[in-house]
């Protein structure tokens, strides 16, 4: 039977590289480790290493065995953490998985409420994944997914959080500046400055350009909020955001807001969790506190 020690130690064998430095990061020594290796292959019946040198090199059957270490190993640590908040009479911990760049900046604006209302929840904030948020969450590596996606999966049930409507923000001597709203026959003609991400997840291309059959005459990724502030404001490219979070950002470069369409553009931001956990007290107080936020408000009459 594969025992978490068996884990630990093909993962440390990846991560180090060498026999002697995973032995250190074990605290074992190299030839007790080596035993432990032995006595794993012998009864599995595979090798699961090649030496190459100095270095080590797993075999397809030591790259399964990580591969599983990998899923298993936070799991397990998680539950251990979770334990000990149990133990030393905390409520729990509420693993926050963030699937988007705005996502964040909304979280970072309640995360605080939250956490001075609920003093005994431990918070994780998680941004990255190794396959989507909805497996992390699905393979509960997280509580919550702050996500601006709605898909349909078994298991997993959503909550609004927040409405809003997407602005398009332009310098302000761009020639659109003065106009009171963007069609996509004059939006396809600029450099559209986005986040790094999924062209299918932009809903300025699903649910604006690509229904008019255009698309923007150049798409630039930007990392950072900040800098592509500022190419907008030196009329680099223009940028859509939340028309909160462009208000939050723009009260030292000025950009024009404009409302894209002749409706405007609205989205909703969800909290997604799995079916089981609809219940649990401190998750429900937190949609009740970003709800709460929510209605600062965040939709609001376009001036």
């Amino acid at each position: 039977m594969i025992e978490h020690s068996h884990l630990k130690i093909i993962q440390a064998l990846h991560t180090n590289g060498t026999l002697t430095e995973a032995a250190n990061t074990l605290c074992l020594s190299q030839p007790a480790l080596s035993h432990q290796i032995g006595y794993l292959e012998k009864k599995l019946g595979v090798k699961l290493w090649e030496r190459e040198g100095r270095s080590l090199r797993l075999t397809q059957a030591g790259l399964l065995l990580l591969e599983t270490a990998q899923q298993v190993l936070p799991v397990l640590a998680q539950a251990e953490k979770t334990l000990v908040a149990y133990g030393e009479g905390r409520q729990g911990i509420l693993r926050i998985g963030v699937e988007c760049y705005p996502c964040f900046e909304w979280l970072t604006g309640m995360i605080g409420q939250y956490m001075r209302q609920m003093p005994g929840i431990d918070v994780d904030i998680v941004q990255k994944f190794q396959f989507s948020g909805l497996e992390g969450l699905l393979n509960q590596h997280i509580d919550v997914l702050i996500t601006p996606d709605w898909v349909k999966k078994e298991k997993i049930d959503y909550e609004i959080l927040a409405e809003y409507q997407l602005v398009l923000l332009v310098s302000v001597d761009h020639p659109l500046a003065d106009t009171r709203f963007v069609t996509p026959e004059l939006l396809c003609k600029e450099t559209l400055l986005t986040f790094p991400v999924p062209l299918e997840r932009l809903d300025i291309l699903t649910h604006f350009l690509t229904p008019a059959h255009l698309e923007p005459e150049k798409l630039k990724q930007i990392e950072s909020l900040e800098i592509m502030l500022q190419m907008t404001a030196l009329n680099r490219g223009v940028c859509v955001l939340p028309e909160w979070l462009a208000d939050i950002k723009n009260k030292d470069l000025q950009l024009k807001k404009i409302q894209i369409g002749d409706q405007g553009l609205f989205q909703k931001l969800y909290l997604a969790m799995r079916e089981a956990d609809n219940t649990v007290s401190y998750i429900r107080q937190f949609i009740g506190v970003g709800q709460k936020a929510a209605k600062n408000p965040i939709i609001q009459k376009f001036e």
